[in-house]
Formats: structure tokens, C-alpha cells, sequence
């Protein structure tokens, strides 16, 4: 039985029978079995846009050739009996909690929030009465933030081939579409993740795991570097290991723990606000055209630099998405962004932000919790000045020259926009930076100045970083692990997940 790999351009709009002919004419074969590998849109070239599609393919009629195997991460059973708390329910707890069960510890998840079914109700009740519900939001609640997004599966960090791929797989087997395992840019999408985060869950708790939704840590206790127990609305939990999986937004969660030893330390974060353009106008600056067979939506990723070399750039682009309310708490106002599976929708958006020093922001040294005030300070700022959580917004090129819009415009933003100067309510150290990196982004594609910018986006990231060894545990503890996004080590998805698997992963081999 021969192998070969294959690299076909294909038109946008191609279909399977296609697909099988090319590889026989270029490979000079009949019989054979197949599957991609690797999928990616070449738009380059506006009147020649294509698929470019990597094909293994096996066949009686090739030679001989090494298959390549996908590699598959080797959990070890241990069937220890200690028990496993995992505080959050996000990528990074899911799957550090589904690796320990999987190799026999006792794992128990506890989630602040309610499972996806209530917090699906619960949003569609906020966004009907503006009555702002705590445990069933945007932020928290089974699946964590990433339940409510774009579902991006792409991440930069190195060194996670083994454990991206025990996530992808896993994915798919919970209902994610088989072709997240080759898109060069894969995603979910919120509809599909509301299905999956949920039969993700179910598989846990057939593998003898529990998950208490509605159950928040109010506080741990310690014993000489060991935490001993967690303080919930549940009552007291005894634990050998606790591993926190908190997310960027659990501000109060945060303070808790340092207020127990727990050190951590300031590192830069972004801020900024979510830009909004008609998806057609979008797609016509990239492709040329309003529409591309086969192709869902046109995404862009804009980088530029501040005045004095500031990062400014966009972030999280949700293509034919919504712009969503993503505070954590019932006095702030933030927003983020989300898009379903097919990409359909009328409006293109993506986070404009300028990175920043929390030191430079503070005009001081700061400390961990410094940043977190100032961070909440201005979300309350936005929550103020808005009423029943409209989101201040601007148009690009009035809030380039410090003109208040006087029109109001069509948007994705489900409970209302207001006019605002957000140049007077963005820190100083921002305006400038997004000035100029907006004025490079018009140049970089046509028709962005047309865009309005909309609310506050402050949680790209986390602006602290836990102190921590290599293997997860935090400094100066013996068994207390602080792992995904809220250990300032991850972002988004996949880094998250990879992050809780390692964490998981480092305690066994103890």
C-alpha cells in the first residue's frame, strides 16, 4: 500500500467529486482513499482566489512512501485515589479536569455560572429586560466565555502538537464539524459550542467526574503551602489538588486569592473598543467582490504602531458576527464579540486595541491589584455613562478629529448604542495609538474609516500574571495550580485547553 501527499489549487466553490478527480489526474490513479490535511484561502490575488488543499492520500497503485501518522497524546491511568477540585469550567478546566479523570484521579468541577441550557435562557432574558443575571452571562457559565464567541481554534503557542490534537479530537467527537482538524483558521462557532461544551460535560461525567454548576469559591483555606479546602455558597470542599481555571474575568476571585498568599504579578494587556462594518463591505475590500462561492465570510488581522512604537492592532475578528455585552458584573459595561458556525450575518466585527503597560498606565509601579481596580474603575466609567447597558460608540472618522456622532446607525449590538466621546473616555495613553493605527488600517483596507467604533473592550487578556513553576503549580504551594486564561499563560481556546492539559499532564508524573 503506497502513500503520497498531494497540494491542489481548487476553486472556491468546489465540491467533493471534484476534489476525488484532481487527485487521480495529478497522482495518475484510480483506486485510492483519502483526507486533507491542511486547508487555506489563498486571496491574494482578488481575480484569482482559490483553495489551497493538502491531500494524504493511499493507494494500492503508488510506492511505497512513509505514512505519516497524526501523533496521539498517551494518557497515562494511575486510578489514584485523591481527589481533584477544578475550579472553572472554561477550555482550561474542562480539559485539565477530562485528563485527570481520564487517568483515575476523583475530579469535581465547580462552576460559578449555570450549565449552557440555564445561561443560554439567562442571556436571552438580559438582553429582553436589561435585568443583568450574575451566574447566567456572557462571562460566566458552563464553557466559560469561550461558549459565547467566534469559536476561534487557532493559537501561536509552540510545543502543544500532542495536546492540540486531543482537544481537536475531542471536539469533533462532541459535535464540532470534522473540518476544524485541517482549516488553516478553524472555528466553532457559539451555536455549535453550546452544543458541544455540553456533550464535552456529559463525557466527563461518564468517566465518573462531577460538576456542580451555581457553586462560586468565596475563599480557600491553607495549612503551610497546602490549600486545605475551598469556601463555597455550597458549603466547605476537601481536596489533595486544586486547580483554578478562573478566566480573565473573575476580578473578585482574583482578589481573593491574592489576599491569600497567592503572588502575582502585572504584565501588559490591551484595551481599546470593538470597530463594526457591513460583512458586504468587508468582503469586497478583501475579495473584490460582495460575495465568494464556497467561502463563508472575509476576515481580516490589521497591525500597526503608536506614536511611540505602541502594538495597535486587531483582535478576536468575528466575520458576519454580533457585537455581545460581556460584563462579568451587573456595574460594567464591556463588550465582545461572537459569531455563529455559518458566518452569516450582516455585520463584521473585531477588536481595535493598543497594547499597553500597566506601569505606564498607573504612571507608577503597580501592583497586581492596582491594575485590577483601574481595570474595573473603567468598566464602571462605561457602565455610567451609558443607560440600560447601551454602548457608548463613535464613528471612526468622527472620533478621529473629537467630533460626538449626531446620527444613529445600524448595528449588531442587540441593547442599543449611545453617542459618546470616547476619546475623553478611553485612557490618554490609548487615543493617540488608536488614532494613528486606525488611520493605517483605512489605508490597509478599503472602506474601514466608514466603520463605527463601539463600547469597551478590555479583556483581550488578563492584565496579571500568576507566579508560577513550569508545571502549573503556583509559587510557594504545594498543590494549588492556576492554569488557562486567568493564569496570564494563555488566550484563547486552544493555549487555554493546552495549558490545563499540561498543568494535569506535570501532576501525575509526581
Amino acid at each position: 500500500m503506497g502513500y503520497k501527499e498531494v497540494e491542489l489549487k481548487l476553486p472556491t466553490d468546489y465540491n467533493e467529486g471534484q476534489l476525488i478527480r484532481r487527485i487521480s489526474k495529478k497522482l495518475s490513479i484510480r483506486e485510492f482513499s483519502f483526507q486533507i490535511e491542511n486547508k487555506s484561502l489563498d486571496a491574494r490575488k482578488k481575480d484569482n482566489i482559490y483553495w489551497l488543499v493538502r491531500c494524504s492520500v493511499i493507494s494500492d497503485e503508488l510506492k511505497e512512501e512513509e505514512h505519516r501518522l497524526r501523533p496521539e497524546m498517551n494518557i497515562p491511568y494511575k486510578k489514584k485515589e485523591q481527589n481533584i477540585i477544578v475550579v472553572g469550567s472554561g477550555p482550561g478546566g474542562l480539559f485539565s479536569a477530562l485528563t485527570l479523570q481520564k487517568a483515575g484521579f476523583k475530579v469535581t468541577i465547580l462552576e460559578r455560572g449555570t450549565d449552557v441550557k440555564k445561561r443560554t435562557s439567562g442571556i436571552i432574558n438580559f438582553e429582553a429586560t436589561r435585568n443583568f443575571d450574575p451566574i447566567s452571562n456572557y462571562a460566566f457559565g458552563e464553557g466559560g466565555a469561550g461558549t459565547f464567541s467566534d469559536g476561534k481554534l487557532t493559537s501561536r503557542s509552540k510545543h502543544i502538537n500532542l495536546e492540540r490534537q486531543f482537544i481537536i479530537s475531542n471536539y469533533i467527537s462532541a459535535g464540532a464539524p470534522e473540518e476544524i482538524s485541517y482549516m488553516k483558521h478553524p472555528h466553532l462557532g457559539s451555536d455549535n459550542l453550546k452544543v458541544i461544551v455540553k456533550n464535552l460535560r456529559k463525557k466527563f461525567e461518564e468517566l465518573g467526574g462531577k460538576v456542580m454548576f451555581e457553586t462560586e469559591v468565596k475563599d480557600i483555606k491553607t495549612v503551610n503551602g497546602a490549600v486545605t479546602e475551598v469556601i463555597t455558597n455550597a458549603g466547605n470542599l476537601e481536596a489533595d489538588h486544586f486547580f483554578f481555571a478562573i478566566g480573565h474575568s473573575a476580578y473578585d476571585t482574583y482578589k481573593m486569592l491574592i489576599s491569600n498568599g497567592i503572588q502575582f504579578r502585572t504584565k501588559n494587556f490591551a484595551i481599546g473598543s470593538r470597530v463594526e462594518h457591513p460583512q458586504k463591505l468587508i468582503n469586497l475590500a478583501q475579495w473584490g467582490r460582495e460575495e465568494l462561492p464556497g467561502v463563508k465570510a472575509a476576515e481580516y488581522r490589521l497591525t500597526s504602531k503608536g506614536p511611540n512604537g505602541e502594538p495597535v492592532f486587531t483582535f478576536c475578528m468575528c466575520p458576519g458576527g454580533d457585537i455581545v455585552p460581556a460584563g462579568a458584573f451587573s456595574n460594567t459595561n464591556i463588550v465582545n464579540g461572537m459569531s455563529r458556525y455559518k458566518r452569516n450575518g450582516e455585520y463584521a466585527n473585531s477588536a481595535v486595541v493598543v497594547g499597553v503597560d500597566p506601569n505606564v498606565l498607573l504612571k507608577k509601579e503597580a501592583s497586581a491589584t492596582e491594575i485590577l481596580n483601574y481595570v474595573e474603575l473603567l468598566e464602571n466609567k462605561f457602565y455610567d455613562f451609558s443607560t440600560e447597558y447601551k454602548a457608548p460608540f463613535s464613528m471612526i472618522e468622527d472620533f478621529m478629529i473629537s467630533k460626538e456622532t449626531d446620527h444613529m446607525p445600524c448595528s449588531s449590538y442587540i441593547l442599543g448604542l449611545k453617542s459618546a466621546p470616547l476619546w475623553d473616555m478611553l485612557p490618554f495613553e490609548i487615543i493617540e495609538s488608536m488614532r494613528v493605527g486606525l488611520k493605517d488600517f483605512s489605508k490597509k483596507l478599503k472602506g474601514f474609516e466608514k466603520g463605527k467604533l463601539i463600547g469597551l473592550e478590555s479583556k483581550t487578556s488578563a492584565p496579571i500574571q500568576v507566579v508560577r513553576e513550569q508545571n502549573g503549580l503556583c509559587a510557594g504551594f504545594s498543590n494549588l495550580y492556576m492554569i488557562g486564561e486567568g493564569s496570564g499563560f494563555a488566550g484563547g481556546i486552544i493555549s487555554s485547553a493546552a495549558d490545563g492539559i499540561k498543568a494535569a499532564m506535570g501532576l501525575m508524573k509526581n
